[in-house]
Protein backbone atom coordinates (compact mmCIF):
# COMPACT_ATOMS: atom_id res chain seq x y z
CA UNK A 1 0.00 0.00 0.00
CA UNK A 2 1.36 3.41 -0.95
CA UNK A 3 2.14 5.95 1.80
CA UNK A 4 -0.29 8.38 0.18
CA UNK A 5 -3.17 6.04 1.08
CA UNK A 6 -2.06 6.13 4.73
CA UNK A 7 -1.45 9.88 4.96
CA UNK A 8 -4.96 10.98 4.01
CA UNK A 9 -4.26 14.73 4.10
CA UNK A 10 -1.49 14.30 1.53
CA UNK A 11 -3.89 12.25 -0.57
CA UNK A 12 -6.53 14.98 -0.18
CA UNK A 13 -4.06 17.55 -1.52
CA UNK A 14 -3.02 15.30 -4.42
CA UNK A 15 -6.65 14.92 -5.46
CA UNK A 16 -7.20 18.67 -5.20
CA UNK A 17 -4.23 19.38 -7.48
CA UNK A 18 -5.43 16.90 -10.12
CA UNK A 19 -8.96 18.29 -9.94
CA UNK A 20 -7.67 21.85 -10.25
CA UNK A 21 -5.29 21.08 -13.12
CA UNK A 22 -7.43 18.69 -15.16
CA UNK A 23 -11.07 18.28 -14.09
CA UNK A 24 -11.85 22.00 -13.94
CA UNK A 25 -10.30 22.66 -17.36
CA UNK A 26 -12.12 19.71 -18.90
CA UNK A 27 -15.49 20.65 -17.43
CA UNK A 28 -15.18 24.28 -18.50
CA UNK A 29 -15.29 23.15 -22.13
CA UNK A 30 -18.95 22.35 -21.48
CA UNK A 31 -20.06 24.71 -18.70
CA UNK A 32 -18.70 27.94 -17.23
CA UNK A 33 -17.87 27.23 -13.59
CA UNK A 34 -18.82 30.26 -11.54
CA UNK A 35 -19.74 31.44 -8.08
CA UNK A 36 -22.93 29.98 -6.65
CA UNK A 37 -23.07 26.88 -8.85
CA UNK A 38 -24.19 23.69 -7.14
CA UNK A 39 -21.63 20.88 -7.33
CA UNK A 40 -22.19 17.34 -6.02
CA UNK A 41 -19.63 14.58 -5.72
CA UNK A 42 -20.89 11.05 -5.17
CA UNK A 43 -18.23 9.01 -3.39
CA UNK A 44 -16.33 12.11 -2.34
CA UNK A 45 -13.91 10.48 0.10
CA UNK A 46 -11.92 13.19 1.88
CA UNK A 47 -13.26 15.83 -0.50
CA UNK A 48 -10.08 16.66 -2.40
CA UNK A 49 -11.80 16.74 -5.80
CA UNK A 50 -14.28 19.32 -4.50
CA UNK A 51 -11.75 21.78 -3.08
CA UNK A 52 -11.04 23.61 -6.40
CA UNK A 53 -14.79 24.15 -6.85
CA UNK A 54 -15.01 25.60 -3.34
CA UNK A 55 -12.10 27.89 -4.24
CA UNK A 56 -14.27 29.18 -7.09
CA UNK A 57 -17.05 29.87 -4.54
CA UNK A 58 -19.32 27.10 -5.75
CA UNK A 59 -21.71 25.42 -3.34
CA UNK A 60 -20.11 22.01 -2.89
CA UNK A 61 -21.74 18.89 -1.50
CA UNK A 62 -20.09 15.52 -1.03
CA UNK A 63 -21.65 12.21 -0.10
CA UNK A 64 -19.79 9.08 0.96
CA UNK A 65 -20.63 5.87 2.77
CA UNK A 66 -17.45 6.05 4.88
CA UNK A 67 -18.03 7.97 8.11
CA UNK A 68 -14.28 8.36 8.56
CA UNK A 69 -13.80 9.93 5.12
CA UNK A 70 -16.68 12.36 5.69
CA UNK A 71 -15.19 13.36 9.03
CA UNK A 72 -11.85 13.98 7.31
CA UNK A 73 -13.50 16.05 4.56
CA UNK A 74 -15.21 18.27 7.12
CA UNK A 75 -11.95 18.66 9.04
CA UNK A 76 -9.80 19.46 5.98
CA UNK A 77 -12.24 22.03 4.58
CA UNK A 78 -12.47 23.71 7.98
CA UNK A 79 -8.67 23.72 8.27
CA UNK A 80 -8.37 25.48 4.90
CA UNK A 81 -11.21 27.93 5.57
CA UNK A 82 -13.65 26.71 2.91
CA UNK A 83 -17.30 25.83 3.16
CA UNK A 84 -18.58 22.45 2.13
CA UNK A 85 -21.50 20.21 2.97
CA UNK A 86 -20.58 16.58 3.55
CA UNK A 87 -23.10 13.79 4.06
CA UNK A 88 -22.45 10.35 5.52
CA UNK A 89 -24.75 8.00 3.63
CA UNK A 90 -24.88 5.19 1.12
CA UNK A 91 -25.92 6.99 -2.07
CA UNK A 92 -28.56 4.36 -2.82
CA UNK A 93 -30.22 5.26 0.50
CA UNK A 94 -30.02 9.02 -0.09
CA UNK A 95 -33.26 10.37 -1.52
CA UNK A 96 -33.49 13.38 -3.80
CA UNK A 97 -36.41 14.41 -1.58
CA UNK A 98 -33.90 14.89 1.26
CA UNK A 99 -31.87 17.26 -0.91
CA UNK A 100 -33.94 19.84 -2.74
CA UNK A 101 -30.89 21.17 -4.59
CA UNK A 102 -30.47 20.42 -8.27
CA UNK A 103 -26.85 20.23 -9.31
CA UNK A 104 -25.11 21.91 -12.23
CA UNK A 105 -22.25 19.42 -12.12
CA UNK A 106 -22.13 15.96 -10.57
CA UNK A 107 -18.73 14.34 -10.14
CA UNK A 108 -18.54 10.54 -10.05
CA UNK A 109 -14.87 9.59 -10.04
CA UNK A 110 -13.54 6.10 -9.24
CA UNK A 111 -16.99 5.00 -8.07
CA UNK A 112 -19.01 3.35 -10.85
CA UNK A 113 -16.49 0.50 -11.20
CA UNK A 114 -17.21 -0.46 -7.57
CA UNK A 115 -20.99 -0.69 -8.02
CA UNK A 116 -22.43 -4.19 -8.46
CA UNK A 117 -23.09 -4.92 -12.13
CA UNK A 118 -26.76 -5.57 -11.45
CA UNK A 119 -27.14 -2.10 -9.85
CA UNK A 120 -25.12 0.12 -12.19
CA UNK A 121 -28.13 1.27 -14.23
CA UNK A 122 -30.05 1.91 -11.01
CA UNK A 123 -27.10 3.99 -9.77
CA UNK A 124 -27.02 6.10 -12.95
CA UNK A 125 -30.77 6.71 -12.87
CA UNK A 126 -30.57 7.72 -9.21
CA UNK A 127 -27.71 10.14 -9.92
CA UNK A 128 -29.73 11.79 -12.68
CA UNK A 129 -32.47 12.61 -10.15
CA UNK A 130 -30.10 15.18 -8.63
CA UNK A 131 -29.13 16.81 -11.94
CA UNK A 132 -30.47 20.18 -13.06
CA UNK A 133 -32.07 20.47 -16.51
CA UNK A 134 -28.88 21.91 -17.97
CA UNK A 135 -26.51 19.97 -15.72
CA UNK A 136 -23.80 17.50 -16.67
CA UNK A 137 -22.23 14.46 -15.04
CA UNK A 138 -18.47 13.95 -15.11
CA UNK A 139 -17.39 10.33 -14.87
CA UNK A 140 -13.89 9.02 -14.35
CA UNK A 141 -12.96 5.36 -14.01
CA UNK A 142 -10.20 2.93 -15.03
CA UNK A 143 -11.04 0.45 -17.76
CA UNK A 144 -11.25 -2.96 -16.10
CA UNK A 145 -8.60 -4.65 -18.25
CA UNK A 146 -5.94 -1.97 -17.82
CA UNK A 147 -2.83 -3.06 -15.83
CA UNK A 148 -4.19 -1.92 -12.45
CA UNK A 149 -7.91 -1.95 -13.21
CA UNK A 150 -8.50 -4.18 -10.19
CA UNK A 151 -7.20 -1.51 -7.77
CA UNK A 152 -4.62 -4.01 -6.55
CA UNK A 153 -2.42 -1.06 -5.54
CA UNK A 154 -4.36 -1.04 -2.26
CA UNK A 155 -2.67 -4.32 -1.29
CA UNK A 156 -0.23 -4.17 1.60
CA UNK A 157 2.07 -6.74 0.05
CA UNK A 158 4.55 -5.13 -2.32
CA UNK A 159 4.37 -7.92 -4.90
CA UNK A 160 0.58 -7.83 -5.17
CA UNK A 161 0.36 -4.04 -5.17
CA UNK A 162 2.85 -3.69 -8.03
CA UNK A 163 1.86 -6.66 -10.20
CA UNK A 164 0.00 -5.54 -13.36
CA UNK A 165 -2.92 -7.55 -14.74
CA UNK A 166 -3.03 -9.84 -11.70
CA UNK A 167 -6.74 -9.04 -11.33
CA UNK A 168 -7.45 -10.70 -14.69
CA UNK A 169 -6.48 -14.13 -13.38
CA UNK A 170 -9.30 -16.63 -12.78
CA UNK A 171 -11.15 -15.86 -9.55
CA UNK A 172 -9.88 -18.89 -7.63
CA UNK A 173 -6.26 -18.24 -8.64
CA UNK A 174 -6.48 -14.52 -7.81
CA UNK A 175 -8.03 -15.29 -4.43
CA UNK A 176 -5.31 -17.83 -3.65
CA UNK A 177 -2.48 -15.45 -4.56
CA UNK A 178 -3.90 -12.69 -2.37
CA UNK A 179 -4.21 -15.14 0.52
CA UNK A 180 -0.70 -16.59 0.08
CA UNK A 181 0.86 -13.13 0.09
CA UNK A 182 -0.85 -12.22 3.36
CA UNK A 183 -3.64 -9.85 2.39
CA UNK A 184 -6.27 -9.62 5.11
CA UNK A 185 -9.85 -10.77 4.70
CA UNK A 186 -11.29 -7.27 4.25
CA UNK A 187 -8.79 -6.39 1.50
CA UNK A 188 -9.39 -9.69 -0.31
CA UNK A 189 -13.15 -9.20 -0.07
CA UNK A 190 -12.89 -5.68 -1.51
CA UNK A 191 -10.66 -6.77 -4.38
CA UNK A 192 -12.91 -9.70 -5.26
CA UNK A 193 -15.93 -7.40 -5.17
CA UNK A 194 -14.13 -5.04 -7.56
CA UNK A 195 -13.38 -8.00 -9.83
CA UNK A 196 -17.06 -8.97 -9.85
CA UNK A 197 -18.08 -5.38 -10.61
CA UNK A 198 -15.36 -4.70 -13.22
CA UNK A 199 -16.33 -2.14 -15.85
CA UNK A 200 -15.18 -1.97 -19.46
CA UNK A 201 -15.58 0.99 -21.81
CA UNK A 202 -18.15 -0.89 -23.85
CA UNK A 203 -20.18 -1.85 -20.78
CA UNK A 204 -20.19 1.71 -19.47
CA UNK A 205 -21.42 3.12 -22.76
CA UNK A 206 -24.13 0.47 -22.96
CA UNK A 207 -25.48 1.24 -19.47
CA UNK A 208 -25.50 4.98 -20.18
CA UNK A 209 -27.67 4.21 -23.21
CA UNK A 210 -29.82 1.82 -21.17
CA UNK A 211 -30.44 4.56 -18.60
CA UNK A 212 -31.53 6.99 -21.35
CA UNK A 213 -28.39 9.06 -20.92
CA UNK A 214 -26.43 10.84 -23.63
CA UNK A 215 -22.65 10.82 -23.98
CA UNK A 216 -21.48 14.35 -24.70
CA UNK A 217 -17.74 13.69 -24.70
CA UNK A 218 -15.14 11.01 -24.01
CA UNK A 219 -11.40 11.03 -23.38
CA UNK A 220 -9.45 7.82 -22.96
CA UNK A 221 -6.13 8.32 -21.20
CA UNK A 222 -3.04 6.20 -21.80
CA UNK A 223 -1.39 7.91 -18.82
CA UNK A 224 -3.96 8.91 -16.22
CA UNK A 225 -3.81 12.65 -15.33
CA UNK A 226 -3.54 11.71 -11.66
CA UNK A 227 -0.28 9.86 -12.41
CA UNK A 228 1.33 13.30 -12.61
CA UNK A 229 0.87 13.52 -8.84
CA UNK A 230 1.39 9.84 -8.07
CA UNK A 231 4.37 9.06 -10.28
CA UNK A 232 5.48 12.38 -11.84
CA UNK A 233 4.42 11.11 -15.28
CA UNK A 234 3.17 13.39 -18.02
CA UNK A 235 -0.51 12.64 -18.83
CA UNK A 236 -1.10 11.35 -22.34
CA UNK A 237 -4.31 10.60 -24.19
CA UNK A 238 -4.70 7.26 -25.89
CA UNK A 239 -3.91 7.39 -29.60
CA UNK A 240 -7.08 7.80 -31.70
CA UNK A 241 -6.45 4.56 -33.57
CA UNK A 242 -6.33 2.60 -30.29
CA UNK A 243 -9.30 4.49 -28.88
CA UNK A 244 -11.39 3.26 -31.79
CA UNK A 245 -10.61 -0.46 -31.37
CA UNK A 246 -13.28 -2.04 -29.22
CA UNK A 247 -12.14 -4.27 -26.35
CA UNK A 248 -8.42 -3.82 -27.12
CA UNK A 249 -8.59 -0.18 -25.95
CA UNK A 250 -9.50 -1.34 -22.44
CA UNK A 251 -6.00 -2.74 -21.90
CA UNK A 252 -4.43 0.68 -22.55
CA UNK A 253 -6.95 3.06 -20.93
CA UNK A 254 -5.73 3.85 -17.42
CA UNK A 255 -8.53 6.40 -17.02
CA UNK A 256 -11.73 7.09 -18.93
CA UNK A 257 -13.33 10.55 -18.78
CA UNK A 258 -16.93 11.00 -19.86
CA UNK A 259 -19.39 13.87 -19.86
CA UNK A 260 -23.00 12.72 -19.92
CA UNK A 261 -26.43 14.24 -19.60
Amino acid sequence: MQQRHIDRYSYFNELAITSRDFYIDYLEKFVAIKRGMNILEIGCGEGGNLLPFAEKECNVTGIDRSEERISQAISYFKLLGFNGRFIYSDFFDFSSEEDMNKYDIILIHDVIEHIDKCRKVEFILHAKEFLSETGIIFWGFPAWQMPFGGHQQICRNGFCSKMPFIHLLPLSVYNKILFIFGENDSCIKELLNIKAAGLSIEHFESIIKESNGRIVDRILWFINPHYKQKFKLKPRKLMPILSSIRYIRNYFSTSCFYITK
